[in-house]
């Protein structure tokens, strides 16, 4: 993905897209933007944004423009909780522990995730990988 930083709104739109496979501004707008108080020229500028800084393409279908996400809304994810850890955190998972562990609500299903990736790291730590 590429490297220029995006604010917490633009990731919001830019997951919005992915998430769908793709959205016009009109669409965006209406329901991206509209429960955000959002205007449809300030939605344009974000897309616009996003687009220039590399993370949505667009394409011209019947006259209006179709903007898709470069990367799938997992990715948008993993790269938005990697710039975090890396950038808020100082590359330090450990802040990001202490919370789930100290404050976060978290299910029976989210709880069972954790365990799994758990177990997937020390399976990959044991293999040797990285």
């Amino acid at each position: 993905m590429p490297q220029k930083t995006i604010g917490d709104q633009e990731l919001a739109l830019l997951r919005f897209v992915a998430e769908r496979g793709g959205a016009t501004v009109g669409e965006a707008a209406e329901t991206f933007g509209e429960p955000r108080g959002l205007a449809r020229s300030t939605v344009l500028t974000m897309m616009e944004r996003l687009r220039k800084k590399g993370h949505l393409t667009r394409r011209l279908a019947q006259g209006v423009y179709r903007y898709t996400s470069r990367a799938t809304a997992r990715v948008v994810m993993r790269d938005a909780v990697r710039d975090f850890v890396r950038q808020t955190l100082d590359g330090s998972v450990s802040p990001f522990v202490a919370y789930l562990a100290e404050d976060a609500d978290l299910s029976a299903e989210e709880l069972a995730e954790l365990e799994q990736l758990v177990e997937h790291l020390q399976a990959r730590r044991t293999e040797g990988e990285p």
